[in-house]
């Protein structure tokens, strides 16, 4: 959830780990610091607060010779958000300073052993220990002190270390959570993030689960746990990430940027999957024999990508008629899964390295399942560890709330639906060609609605006072409403609900009273009269209504909702992809005129690598 970033090189350490810092901003963070290597003494200097704390801090000092460092962003988990529990981490002895992503499970039987061995603790944190440890093994071999330290560390964790008696080096170890090694001219890099280090490099090794790294200015060795020697020129890939796209242009933040973007990034999705009117998944290889013997879908993924998930049963059901479960991630691990062998799970992840997903894609394994991934990020631990993978197009995302990536994702699962349905003869040659053409024309029907943005930023003027809303919907609906929702809440930190809106006289109607706001869809003709039914009840109950429909509604809407948006009338089983535009762009103008930080929500993280 973090940032890291490290530097060790002929140039200065300190303006590459401040910069690098910045653009890792976006996944979240409550506190900032770097070490630098300094007439072999390590300096540390960290500040609780934006990264612009950190560099006032850092205005007066003269650290011009550093050429190596580490650098960190902290999400709080263990103790508050402060100066002193804020990374890097330095041992008793000075020499050791560390900076880690993840959580260390038995941090606290660690710190009573180092306790009894004379070593005192300052901060809260479990990363401590892990300073604290390799220093207790130091015995003039940095490489072995670590490999010692990290054999006792259960949990999660990226580290980079520096050794102030050893500063030629920095070491760095992966298990469960993201670390890249980048290589320069006469320099090397880590990073959690291939954002940090764009600007310096395209050239990257990802660093694999249980491996060491020492990394020089003028050589990177990879370690496995028995010591042998690993990577080679080989292991580096080419990173092609446009960088541009990690800039907000003329946007005053990235989530509308990203909205706007959406167009784009879902016709380059899609169009790399049809060819001469036929669906295709190059990088997805699964046997018919397999798939003509599935009993079962399980979709697992967490917040937006759960979301996403949900379309993805509707349609999966619809067209597949396979049985499919939508399971949270972090629920999955713990209960007891049907699965067996004719069971396919698809994890869904923006990142590819969501901690509950990677956990709940190895437990699937585990019970002989297939799996299949489908993310953004090449080379992610996610798409390594399953047996077939679908990338999205949707390039970098900054924004902490996602809206292109999700948006991707729906494309891949409606034509994911339809390649299965086709393989299995369960739909006609004639039904595919349709749904395939109104696929492809998802990213002009947006366009229209994009076109139409300041109708809904008038519409936001109307309801910035709300405290609480409701989204209500039926079938895909409601789906999209469960992103709407979550959207709301995240940005502008409105209290929000999603319901199907059959279930509000279930309970929740209870809590409908003069001056609620309930946005509400209505895509699906055929519940469609249904819905207004559920509206007519809030609003006899003094709720102000908010409504979603298509042109061909509008006669009846209007009559009932005091704000309408329309959007074109489209395919029902495809209409997601437009509906949930609304709701993207209420959701950023609600938290623009609300003075929120968009684009780094409170308590947020773009990429959850912590359980």
């Amino acid at each position: 959830m973090c940032g890291i970033i490290g530097y060790i090189g002929a140039g200065e350490a300190l303006p590459f780990l401040l910069k690098g810092l910045e653009k890792m901003e976006y996944r979240g963070y409550d506190s900032s610091g770097v070490a630098v290597v300094s007439e072999n003494k390590i300096k540390v200097y960290k500040k609780c607060g934006r990264l612009k704390e950190l560099e006032n801090a850092l205005k007066n000092e003269e650290l011009l010779e550093c050429s190596a460092g580490i650098g960190h962003t902290r999400w709080a988990t263990h103790g508050k958000p402060s100066d002193i529990n804020s990374h890097p981490h330095t041992s008793k002895s000075g020499k050791i300073s560390v900076v880690h992503n993840g959580i260390i499970e038995n941090y606290i039987s660690l710190k009573n052993f180092l306790t009894q061995e004379g070593y005192k603790f300052i901060s809260d944190t479990d990363t401590e220990v892990i300073a604290q440890l390799i220093d207790f093994y130091y015995n003039g071999d940095l490489l072995d002190s670590v490999q010692k330290a990290v054999s006792r560390l259960e949990g999660s964790y990226a580290l980079g270390i520096l050794c102030s008696d050893e500063p030629d080096k920095i070491i760095a170890v992966k298990k469960d959570s993201p670390l890249i090694i980048g290589t320069g001219e006469n320099e090397n890099y880590i990073a959690s993030d291939v954002m940090a280090l764009l600007l310096r490099t395209r050239k990257i090794y990802r660093l694999q689960e249980n491996n060491i790294a020492v990394i020089k200015k003028d050589s990177i060795t990879v370690y496995n746990p028995a010591k042998k020697v690993l990577n080679s020129e080989n292991d580096f890939e080419f990173v092609n990430w446009d960088i541009e796209s990690t800039n907000k242009g003329n946007y005053e933040h990235f989530m509308m940027k990203e909205i706007m973007e959406q167009p784009t990034v879902i016709s380059k999705t899609v169009s790399s999957r049809i060819k001469n009117g036929e669906i295709y998944f190059d990088d997805f290889d699964i046997a018919d024999e397999y798939l003509k013997n599935l009993s079962k879908i399980y979709i697992v993924a967490c917040g937006s990508a759960a979301n996403a998930g949900v379309v993805g049963k509707y349609i999966m059901e619809k067209l597949i008629k396979i049985p499919v479960e939508v399971e949270l991630a972090s629920e999955f691990r713990y209960k007891t899964p049907l699965i067996d062998e004719s069971t396919l799970l698809i994890v869904i992840s923006q990142s590819g390295e969501t901690a509950d997903s990677l956990a709940a894609l190895r437990e699937a394994k585990r019970l002989g399942a297939k799996v299949l991934s489908i993310v953004n990020v090449k080379g992610s631990s996610i798409a390594n560890e399953s047996d077939y993978v679908i990338y999205t197009s949707a390039g970098p995302e900054i924004a902490v709330a996602t809206t292109k990536a999700y948006s991707c994702q729906l494309c891949i699962l409606y034509l994911l639906s339809l390649f299965i349905a086709n393989k299995l003869n369960r739909i006609s040659s004639d039904k595919l060609y349709e749904c395939i053409n109104k696929i492809s024309s998802i990213s002009d029907k947006i366009e229209e609605v994009l076109s139409k943005k300041d109708e809904i930023m008038e519409i936001a003027k109307k309801y910035k006072d709300t405290e609480y809303a409701f989204f209500i919907g039926r079938n895909l609906d409601y789906a999209v409403c469960m992103e709407g929702s979550l959207k709301l809440k995240e940005v502008s930190y409105i209290h929000s609900e999603a319901y199907a809106a059959g279930e509000l006289k279930h309970g929740p109607i209870s809590l409908i009273e003069n001056g609620t706001l309930v946005l509400a869809l209505l895509t699906q003709d055929k519940l469609f009269d249904k819905m207004i039914s559920n509206l007519r009840e809030v609003k006899a109950r003094g709720a102000k209504i908010f409504a979603i429909t298509t042109d061909i509604h509008k006669d009846k809407i209007s009559q009932i909702a005091e704000s309408v948006f329309y959007i074109p009338d489209f395919s029902n089983e495809f209409s997601p992809s437009l509906s949930v535009i609304p709701f993207q762009i209420f959701s950023y103008y609600s938290a623009l005129l609300r003075n929120c930080d968009i684009d780094k929500p409170r308590n947020l993280a773009k990429s959850v690598t912590v359980e």
